[in-house]
């Protein structure tokens, strides 16, 4: 078994890092090497959901690594000024959204263009941002780190910063083998961090299990949704991970067309990936401009304000009406449902913590 003792100083603590148990006990002067080998990560495929796209063989999950990645996650050093992390815009407490942000904010408050999704079962996901230009979760955390409105960073920035501390040379030594640090380490770290991110014990999870029982508003709820929502928000993570214009209106502040903005390809204007729905009860503001704060207000313009637009999804037009049919009852059974998703042990487990 590895363990690894580090001394913090000035907080009257010692983190022990023993596979995933973390505790506390008095401060020493001693500084304990690791003594075995690394070991693999147990991270396990909650029943129902898809095979992992994450790739192990090229990144494996380990102990080690994921500790290393979880303070790589928290680090403000990795920004220009160090004040931003990845933390700063996915906050545990909202299933690692930036709540009550319309879109992020980073470095010296600068606007994003785009409002923070959740990092939630990535480890299982096909993509991975509201346009699907990135799909490998190794490369993911890149862009954040050296886009100017986020952390305007580099990764040379960054591993010079983290090569002066001591402490993380033996992180990335207990993670990798030797102390060297390198922007591929930084990323793959913070990867497997996120990979282990995994929500799967909502009401709706234990009712599937028979340990839970809905009740007849979530039940109906339930029913409205598979006929209403799961043509897009389908399977155990609610999602089809498709390219959907669902009509919504140009924002022109943050100058963004979706799927567009990668393909060029008019057909994909105002196109954006179809989010899990996981945990949503958490994470508004909702859509990609973070332009809803409330359920409510989702469903209402689902209701009666799509937008007709060349490319409309054609699920929003049918039988000649634009947009979901439902009634001021049906709303609130469905938000009723969308509740049972929220996962109360994801947004309040201590080895997601900073």
């Amino acid at each position: 078994m590895f363990i690894m003792i580090r001394r913090l100083k000035k907080c009257g603590r010692v983190g022990i890092f023993m596979l995933s148990l973390l505790t506390s006990t008095a401060c020493s002067d001693e500084v304990m090497e690791p003594l075995e080998k690394n070991e693999a990560y147990p991270l396990e495929k909650p029943a129902g959901f898809p095979e992992m796209t994450f790739d192990v063989t090229g990144n494996p999950i380990t102990i080690n690594g994921v500790a290393l990645g979880k303070k790589l996650f928290y680090e403000g050093k990795l920004s220009r000024n160090n004040t931003i992390s990845c933390g700063f815009c996915h906050i545990q407490e909202y299933a690692f959204t930036h709540h009550g942000h319309n879109v992020s904010h980073g470095i010296d408050d600068r606007l994003g263009i785009r409002n923070a999704p959740p990092i939630q079962n990535m480890a299982f996901l096909k993509n991975y941002t509201w346009d699907g230009v990135s799909h490998n979760l190794d490369e993911r955390s890149l862009v954040p780190i050296t886009t100017d409105f986020e952390m305007d960073s580099s990764l040379p920035e960054a591993v010079g910063k983290l090569n002066a501390d001591s402490n993380y040379k033996k992180m990335f030594k207990a993670a990798f083998g030797d102390e060297n640090i390198t922007g591929d380490r930084v990323l793959k770290a913070i990867s497997q961090f996120m990979a282990t991110l995994v929500s799967a014990d909502s009401k709706y999870d234990r009712m599937k299990k028979g340990t839970a029982v809905f009740t007849n508003e979530e039940n109906q709820g339930m029913s409205l949704f598979q006929n209403k929502c799961a043509s897009c928000h389908s399977g155990e993570m609610f999602t089809d991970e498709s390219y959907r214009n669902t009509g919504m209106y140009y924002n022109p502040q943050f100058d963004d067309r979706g799927r567009y903005r990668v393909t060029l390809d008019w057909n994909d204007n105002m196109k954006f990936r179809v989010p899990s729905l996981r945990n949503v009860e958490y994470t508004a503001p909702y859509m990609h401009d973070g332009r809803f704060y409330t359920l409510d207000a989702v469903l209402n313009f689902y209701y009666e304000n799509v937008e007709e637009q060349p490319n409309l999804d054609p699920l929003l037009k049918q039988n000649g009406h634009i947009g979901i049919p439902m009634n001021n009852q049906e709303k609130q059974y469905i938000i009723a449902f969308l509740r049972t998703l929220s996962d109360q042990s994801f947004i309040t487990n201590p080895k997601f913590a900073e």
